[in-house]
């Protein structure tokens, strides 16, 4: 297929979230990519930091065919021995000692947030956010989202959420009332700017978690899985 037939195409037919980049992309290797005129570049985009490991690395793609061969889908009705092996690999590098398996960073956003509020038994259900966030395209992870041109004309937007400057511990504590239940923040803001949090301010809120029994959220869609150099942006504030 041409290139200018598959615009057409996608013109009729697709529903657009961003203006497309005028490139048919049709191979992948490593960091570079290739359009359907046959050009070379070189992928900085990286699907927008999903591909950590590049396109088509040969062991993903290798263990991949190996199981499309095998199982494709069987919901979870039944046991299945990645998912096990998956489940202890991810409790043995990080703090946590059970995952729940979502399809997309909204989705396990949006679980965390549920998971929180059954944590507060119906009385403490208000979550604190930070300005800058970014969280997801759903009702209730765009409402966590602390940037309102992500927001705009989606209203009226969920109820329970607080939304404080990033990085003012101060702030935070001041939003904590009978009702919350959680902070949830990046540790790194991708879509805020990359703004780093301070050690010290992780750390309090952190305290701030345990003194008034909260649950801590963290979102590492876009700074975990190795981006800044360990395997969860977390580490970096042990």
């Amino acid at each position: 297929m041409k290139a200018e037939e598959v615009k057409k195409l996608d013109e009729k037919y697709v529903i657009h979230t961003y203006k497309r980049i005028p490139l048919v992309l049709v191979k992948g290797k490593g960091t570079r990519v290739w359009d359907s005129e046959g050009k070379e570049y070189l992928d900085f985009v990286a699907g927008i930091a999903v591909n950590g490991l590049g396109h088509c690395h040969p062991r993903v793609v290798k263990a991949i065919q190996e199981q499309v061969a095998q199982l494709i889908h069987i919901s979870n009705l039944y046991y299945i021995e990645p998912q096990v092996k998956l489940a202890k690999l991810l409790a043995e590098i990080s703090f946590g000692d059970k995952s729940f398996f979502c399809n997309s960073g909204a989705e396990a956003v949006e679980a965390a947030i549920k998971l929180s509020r059954k944590y507060g038994k119906g009385e403490r259900y208000e979550i604190i956010c930070m300005e800058g966030s970014f969280h997801g395209r759903t009702l209730a992870t765009l409402t966590a989202t602390g940037q309102e041109k992500y927001r705009k004309g989606y209203a009226p937007l969920a109820p329970g959420f607080k939304i404080v400057p990033f990085d003012d511990l101060e702030k935070a504590k001041e939003a904590i009332s009978s009702r919350t239940v959680a902070i949830m923040l990046e540790s790194i803001q991708g879509e805020g700017g990359i703004n780093v949090a301070r050690d010290d301010y992780l750390k309090g809120i952190r305290r701030l978690c345990d003194k008034n029994d909260l649950l801590l959220i963290l979102d590492e869609i876009q700074c975990g899985m190795g981006r800044t150099g360990k395997l969860f942006s977390y580490e970096h504030y042990e």
